[in-house]
C-alpha cells in the first residue's frame, strides 16, 4: 500500500529539502502522511480549481511546486482563497504535497527542464553557489549554448516552447549564443546571468528597471512568465511520480491554466 509518506520520501529525493531557500515552505503542508493514495494530482500551484479537480478525480493527494501555505495564517476561513482550498482538502482527506525551491534548484527539476524545453546545449550550473555544513553544494540558474542565432529567432523558439501567451523583451543588441534560464522570479539574479557570460537571460517577472539595467549592459532579457516557464516541469514531475509508483493512477492537472494574458 502507497502512503502520502512514500509519495513525499521520493520527491524529496527528486527535490532534497535542502537545497530550498531559508525563507520557502515545501513538503507536506496538508493531510495525513498515513493515508493510503491510489490516485496523485499533479499541479504547479493548488488553487481552488485544482483542489476541486481533485476531489472530483477522487484523489488523495496533490503534488504540486507551489506551496499551498507560503505566508504564516492567523486563520483558516472560507473567506480567503487560501483557506477555502485548505478547508476542501480537508473536508475530503486529501493531502497536498510540494516542492518549491528545492526543486528550482535540484538536478532534472525546474531549470533544467526549461533549459531542455529550449533547446540548450551543454547545460550547467552556474553561480552563485550555496553550500551546508555537510559539505553539499548546489545552484539555481542553469547556463547552456545554442546555436547562434538573431533575437528574433530565439523569441520564437521561446514562445513556441513554452506555449506563451506572450513575451516581454529588452534587445541587447547581441546575438544568441549562451543564454541562463530561470524559471519564475529569477530577475533579481540578472548579474549572476550576466558575470557568467550569458548574452541572454530567459526568467519571469522582471521588473521595469531590470530591463533598463539589461539595455545598458548590452544583454538581451526576456521575460516568458512565471507560468510558462515554470509548467514544463509539471509534465516531468508526474512521469516520474507515475515510474516510481506503477501501482497508482497520476494524472497531470486539466484545470489550471496560466491566467495571465495579453491583449
Amino acid at each position: 500500500m502507497t502512503t502520502v509518506a512514500d509519495i513525499l520520501k521520493y520527491v524529496e529525493t527528486l527535490a532534497p529539502t535542502y537545497m530550498k531557500m531559508d525563507w520557502d515552505n515545501v513538503g507536506l503542508l496538508c493531510g495525513s502522511r498515513e493515508t493510503p493514495v491510489t490516485k496523485v494530482l499533479v499541479a504547479l500551484d493548488p488553487f481552488e480549481g485544482v483542489c476541486r479537480e481533485a476531489v472530483n478525480w477522487g484523489a488523495e493527494l496533490i503534488v504540486t511546486h507551489h506551496p499551498m501555505i507560503f505566508n504564516p495564517l492567523k486563520s483558516v476561513t472560507e473567506e480567503t482563497t487560501v483557506g477555502r482550498s485548505i478547508m476542501t482538502l480537508c473536508r475530503h482527506g486529501i493531502s497536498a504535497v510540494n516542492a518549491h525551491t528545492n526543486l528550482d534548484c535540484a538536478p532534472g527539476g525546474v531549470n533544467d527542464v526549461l533549459a531542455a524545453t529550449l533547446g540548450l546545449n551543454d547545460v550547467e550550473t552556474i553561480p552563485p553557489f550555496f553550500r551546508d555544513d555537510q559539505g553539499r553544494q548546489w545552484g539555481l540558474l542553469r547556463r547552456g549554448r545554442v546555436e547562434e542565432q538573431p533575437l528574433s529567432q530565439f523569441l520564437e523558439t521561446v514562445k513556441s516552447s513554452l506555449n506563451a501567451e506572450g513575451l516581454r523583451y529588452v534587445d541587447g543588441g547581441k546575438p544568441v549564443r549562451v543564454v541562463a534560464v530561470g524559471g519564475g522570479s529569477c530577475s533579481g539574479e540578472l548579474m549572476d546571468a550576466f558575470d557568467a557570460g550569458c548574452d541572454t537571460f530567459v526568467t519571469a517577472d522582471i521588473k521595469y528597471n531590470q530591463f533598463w539595467d539589461a539595455r545598458a549592459l548590452g544583454m538581451n532579457l526576456i521575460d516568458a512568465g512565471h507560468f510558462a516557464t515554470e509548467n514544463p516541469v509539471v509534465a516531468v514531475l508526474a512521469e516520474k511520480i507515475a515510474a516510481a509508483f506503477p501501482g497508482i493512477q497520476v494524472k497531470i492537472s486539466e484545470t489550471h491554466r496560466d491566467c495571465m494574458k495579453f491583449y
